[in-house]
């Protein structure tokens, strides 16, 4: 009787997993705490509901996830389309949608749909990042100088010399901007620089303290978050009220366009957890659905929306995680911390908070990829940066829909091109034209060139062997050439079945007739 030899290693016993993940979800826990206030002030909202997010990503999608080791919460990512709602609804209808979003997740899951949020181009969604990182650090430079925010990115960084010359010549909100651009320094001093026995000390966990030690020792008069004395007290569950502005058609569109956004960056962002460790690979399904089941909690709990997040999760990974605890015990760190703690993270300055933004923002952009997607050719480089910069100019649904139809036009013109090769064969009077690729009307103009290119006298050999598909249009030059070719004392030898089995009604006889 053969047996199969396993490779696989014994699980662990419960109680040394719980310890070989522990040190991994505090490391977690230090990146996600100043990360889940930020997020929720750059989106126009409360600190209290990023934190009520990366709660719930940790514990309980931590717990159903189909990647266990990629960490869930509040997402810069989503920051803009937040922002732009709660500017137009108001933070009450942040639930509603956040709520039926994550209804459209869980269905999407149930239906086995997740493969195809993984269809969206790699550079449309680097260039959605990329775009929203730009806008990020739009916004948050004005948050750094304890100013409030515009409402478009071109505004933000229209009014930005003035806010900065304000800051210089009068003071207004300076000591809040050199707070501000201390977290950036140390953030990346510590990112060059750190030991590597401290290697898992979060550098935006050191900035944030440094700056709230410094300005709580200084009494500096700036901004802090405001964190509720009761986390139970601050959560408002969503209403029949509430529900009743899922009437309104574009909080509607807003719902498919945060769980489309939502999906793509969760899904993207777990392929990426999967080539960073050897363990269990990711059930794409059951992550949508995991999702969609957090994000309705976090609708009903009016808190922000979340998705998958890669920093936390390459922390997480990095660390040395090793199954689904670790993101669990992020969450229960989080709660514990939020529950018995709140006049702590009441002392931290907001300015410090937008510095850690900031230095995320520019990392989203991440210059490297223009390279990058240029060794794919200049196709990809056109569709990330029109993403881009369309989302900067206009809005992120606007971007995204520009850089997938930006997408699909590259697709079908490569798809439709045609390599025409005219060249005269060894024997006189006879010439070769081959033809590579789809003949549609696109390339009718080249192939007319082509034909015409051919001299009086000559015997044409049309060469269709690489030939995929031909269309109508250019089936009637080529029937149009060959008819009229005679009185030039040219004529054309074709196989009429090869062009036949390539026509656009193949099988149908008609359409090659007159090709001989």
């Amino acid at each position: 009787m053969n047996s199969a030899i396993s490779t696989a290693k014994p699980a662990a016993a419960p109680g040394r997993q719980f310890v070989a993940n522990l040190l991994p979800s505090v490391v977690v826990f230090l990146v996600a705490l100043p990360l889940c206030m930020g997020i929720a002030i750059a989106s126009g909202a409360p600190p209290v509901t990023g934190l009520i997010t990366g709660i719930v990503g940790g514990i309980i999608v931590g717990s159903i996830a189909g990647s266990p080791l990629m960490v869930s919460g509040p997402a810069a990512g989503l920051a803009v389309l937040v922002f732009d709602l709660i500017r137009d609804h108001g933070l009450v209808a942040l639930g509603p949608v956040v709520a039926l979003a994550g209804l459209l997740q869980l269905i999407a899951g149930i239906g086995r749909l997740g493969v195809w949020f993984r269809m969206v181009s790699p550079a449309v969604v680097s260039g959605m990042l990329a775009g929203i990182g730009i806008l990020i650090v739009a916004s948050q430079s004005h948050v750094m100088l304890d100013a409030k925010p515009l409402s478009t990115g071109l505004q933000n960084f229209a009014a930005l010399p003035g806010r900065l010359w304000a800051a210089v010549k009068h003071g207004d909100g300076s000591l809040a901007g050199l707070l501000g651009l201390g977290t950036i320094a140390i953030m990346y001093a510590w990112e060059k620089l750190k030991p590597a026995k401290l290697k898992l000390v979060p550098g935006a966990l050191l900035a944030v303290v440094a700056v709230t030690a410094t300005a709580q020792f200084g009494q500096l008069d700036v901004e802090r978050i405001d964190v509720p004395h009761d986390l139970l007290a601050a959560i408002k569950p969503v209403d029949g009220s509430a529900l009743a502005l899922l009437l309104d058609p574009t909080l509607l569109i807003a719902a498919v366009v945060f769980a489309f956004i939502a999906s793509a960056e969760t899904l993207l962002s777990a392929a990426a957890v999967d080539r960073m460790h050897d363990g269990p690979r990711t059930k794409y399904d059951r992550e949508l659905g995991a999702q969609g089941v957090g994000n309705l909690i976090c609708g009903a709990l009016g808190a922000l929306p979340m998705t998958g997040v890669i920093v936390r999760s390459a922390a997480n990974v990095q660390a040395g995680a090793t199954t689904r605890a670790s993101t669990i015990l992020h969450g229960t760190w989080m709660l514990g911390f939020v529950m018995l703690l709140p006049w702590l993270l009441r002392m931290t300055p907001i300015a410090g908070l937008a510095g850690v933004l900031i230095f995320t923002g520019v990392k989203m952009v991440n210059p490297s990829q223009i390279k990058e997607f240029a060794a794919y050719g200049r196709g990809s480089l056109l569709v990330f940066l029109a993403t881009a910069l369309v989302i900067v100019a206009t809005d992120l649904l606007t971007g995204v829909l520009a850089g997938m139809a930006l997408s699909i036009l590259r697709l079908a013109l490569r798809a439709a091109m045609l390599h025409v090769n005219l060249r005269q064969l060894d024997k006189p009077n006879q010439w070769e034209l081959r033809l590579e690729g789809s003949a549609t009307f696109l390339s009718v103009p080249r192939l007319a060139k082509a034909l015409d290119a051919v001299p009086e006298g000559a015997t044409l050999h049309l060469d269709v062997d690489r030939l995929r598909f031909i269309d109508h249009a250019c089936l009637v030059l080529l029937k149009d050439w060959q008819r009229t070719a005679p009185a030039t004392n040219r004529r054309m030898v074709v196989d009429p079945s090869a062009i036949e089995s390539r026509a656009e009604s193949a099988g149908r006889k008609s359409v090659t007739q007159g090709l001989s």
